[in-house]
Order: C-alpha cells, then structure tokens, then sequence
C-alpha cells in the first residue's frame, strides 16, 4: 500500500522479516546511505533481472515502510504480479540483492596506529575511566548498530543553553580496532576496573621492559577484555605495582624517554591504537609517556597525541597549566611533534552550580587544544567499576556509553 508523498517520495508499507530489517539498518549506516534509497536501488535491480531469485524464508516477516519515488511501487507490484511473486517476497528479494551488491565495507585502520596518552597530574579526574571507556567504543562490533551522540550535558553547551533536551542519537555501526589499554600507573585502577589482577611483582612487568629487565615476551602478559561486543579486539597490559620504581629504574637507563616505545615496539603491529592511562605524575615516566606519543616521520596531525583529562573546577585549571607546561618544554628541548588531541571534561554535573557552569565555559573558550568531550557524572560508571565490568558492557545506552563513543570518534 502507499500513502501521501513528502517531498518528491512517496510512503509505503509491506513486510520483511525482523533479520532482514536489522542487517538493512546496519549495512547503510556502514555506507554511509539511507535506507530509502538502498530499497529503491535493490527495487530497481530486482525488476531488471531476466530471472526469477531463488525463495527467500518470509515467515514472521513484520512491517516495514519506507519513501520511494513516485510510480516505482506501483510498477514494482505489477512486475511482482506477473512474475508470480508476492510482494513480500519479492520485497525481501531485492533487499537481499542490495545487500549482496554492497557487502559490509570492513573496518577502516589507521595507516600507523594511533597512541593515545591520556594525562593529567591531578589525581581523581577520571582518566582511566576515559581510557577505558574510548578504548572501549574504538574496540565495539562494527557489524552492530550502537547509540551515539554527544553527552546531553556537552550539547547544552555547545548550543550555549538553548533547550534542555539532549541532542538525538543516532545509531552507528561500532568502529571495530583492535586496542590494546596500557595500564601505566602503579596504583592499577584500570587493571581492577577491567576485572583482572595487577602482575605479580616478582614476576614480568611492563616496567622491567622498560629497565631493560625483561624476563620474557611483553605480549605474554597482554590479556583479553571479554565480551561479546568488543569481539576479541579489546586487550589489556595490566599494570604492576613494581611501577612505582619506574621513575627511578629509567633515571639510569640511556634514552630513558624513548623507554615504553621500546618496550611497546614488538607489539604495536597488533594494534590499531594504543591507550595509554598514565599516572599523576610529570617525572620520568610522564616524559616516557609523552614521547611515545610524539608524531612519527610521515604520520599525520592529530593520529596520535595527548588527550587531557580535566574537571569543571577551578583545582584541574591549575594541574592543566602544569601538564602543558612540561608538555611545551618537551616539544621545545627535545624538538617533538606532539598534538594534542583535546580535553575531556569529566565528571561534569550542571547541579553543582556556578564552579561547575563557568568552569566548562571557560574549557569550552580555549578552543586550541579544544573540548572533545564532556562526560556526565553519573551512576552508571561507578556501578560498572563496583562490579568490574567494562562501562560499554554494563550500560551501553547510558549518557556515559554514548558519550564515550561521541569521544571516540573524534580521536579516531
């Protein structure tokens, strides 16, 4: 059946099994189309084949309606009525046509893989919950449809107050890397949140890579974030608390900056990023940090770099312009190319008041590096830590989850 045109379209309703619906959705939010036009072009193909498709299975077929140009309906049902075709059937024939016309695009991988350092000095902001949580929506199927949409609290600020409705999301399919979660702080919140134990200190450990210790390969202590979602691409370095030697180890190792991209070198070809959750700290280990995600001869701007995790209050202020500051004397005495990836405000909460509103303003007014981020303060996380589960895999439609995958793709 039709219904009144909008615009040069007209409405119309038929059925296609629930299945067919979901793998139509996916497949043109993965090219980029509407799904309007996906049906009318796998129309178009079905009515010029010379032969009838094998019969697709119709049972439990449920309603679908979409806009086609005027008079293809009309024209599709009359070539359905003489080929001996039910409409479904041959609904769901051209559907299936389009698809195997236009089959899933497959992921997209950075030329070089992207190192994300996620600092900040001033402990309590939230950065290893940010490197979880981007790691996270960077590593989520790609053969599935997940919410995005900047956090509602972002979206009233980029549109400086005006409504208080979040912006609509829309369903995305996920991004599909392989990602590996450095833990680079001694106190391992990242490796407890993710559910694993920190390395024995007696045994190997990403700082004896470092040292120049080794006691084996670094990819035997890599273990794997399980869940359906991230598919076997999410992965963990966990930490060990021989870390807090690490600002001592390297003060007598040569080239001490370039000491973790060493030690990362051997398994970087796994990956398609690297996140690293550094400790509170602008010593040694920091510098180390820093350097391994200077950009690389040939690597383009903005492909790896420094992500700043702030607060929207006056104390992070401070801490920013101490981390920037070494941040500059790092580019300046070492001659790095290190790009800042953007600041993430975290744990933002509108109801705190006037330190919350106008400390966000005036993140928001800095626009070099800029805001790429504001996640809300909200129970989901803290639920999802309490019971040491991944943020995306304990709530993946909360405000948080969302506004995680909004954060990832603007550092992808």
């Amino acid at each position: 059946m039709t219904s009144p045109t909008s615009g040069d379209r007209e409405k119309v309703v038929s059925k296609i099994s629930p299945a067919l619906q979901q793998v139509l959705r996916i497949r043109t939010a993965q090219h980029g189309i509407d799904i309007q036009h996906a049906v009318e072009a796998g129309i178009t193909a079905w009515r010029g084949l010379g032969a009838n498709l094998a019969t697709i299975d119709t049972s439990g077929a449920k309603s679908f309606s979409t806009w086609l140009p005027p008079g293809q309906w009309e024209g599709f049902r009359a070539d359905c009525a003489a080929r001996g075709v039910p409409i479904v059937q041959g609904l769901s024939q051209s559907v299936q046509l389009w698809l195997e016309k236009n089959p899933s695009p497959g992921v997209q991988r950075p030329v070089n893989v992207k190192r994300i350092i996620v600092c900040n000095q001033k402990g309590g902001v939230g950065k290893t919950a940010i490197t979880a949580g981007a790691g996270e929506a960077l590593a989520e199927d790609p053969d599935q449809l997940h919410p995005v949409r900047i956090s509602k609290h972002f979206a009233a600020a980029l549109t400086e107050g005006e409504g208080d409705s979040p912006l609509d999301y829309e369903d995305l399919p996920g991004l599909g890397l392989r990602v590996l979660l450095v833990d680079f702080d001694p106190q391992h919140h990242l490796t407890k949140q993710l559910g694993q134990e920190p390395l024995p200190i007696e045994g190997d450990s990403l700082t004896k890579h470092m040292a120049g210790e080794a006691q084996g390969e670094l990819r035997d202590l890599i273990v794997t974030v399980e869940d359906e979602r991230f598919g076997g691409r999410l992965h963990l370095l966990p930490a060990c608390t021989d870390a807090f030697l690490l600002d001592v180890k390297l003060s007598g190792v040569r080239a001490r900056e370039a000491a973790l991209e060493r030690a990362l070198a051997s398994i970087e070809d796994d990956y398609d990023a690297i996140l690293v959750d550094c400790p509170p700290s602008l010593g040694l280990s920091m510098d180390a940090a820093a350097h391994y995600g200077r950009r690389r001869d040939g690597e383009a701007p903005g492909n790896s770099g420094v992500l700043i995790v702030v607060q929207a209050e006056d104390s992070s202020a401070d801490a920013y312009g101490l981390l920037t500051s070494q941040i500059e004397d790092l580019r300046s005495d070492m001659g790095l190319e290190l790009d800042y990836l953007g600041i993430v405000v975290n744990h933002y909460d509108a109801r705190r008041g006037f330190i919350a509103t106008s400390s966000l303003k005036n993140w928001m007014d800095i626009k070099d590096p800029r805001v790429v981020g504001v996640i809300g303060d909200l129970k989901e996380q803290k639920e999802a830590v309490r019971m040491k589960q991944p943020l995306l895999a304990y709530a993946p439609k909360c405000d948080q989850s969302v506004g995680m995958r909004a954060l990832a793709r603007e550092i992808s």
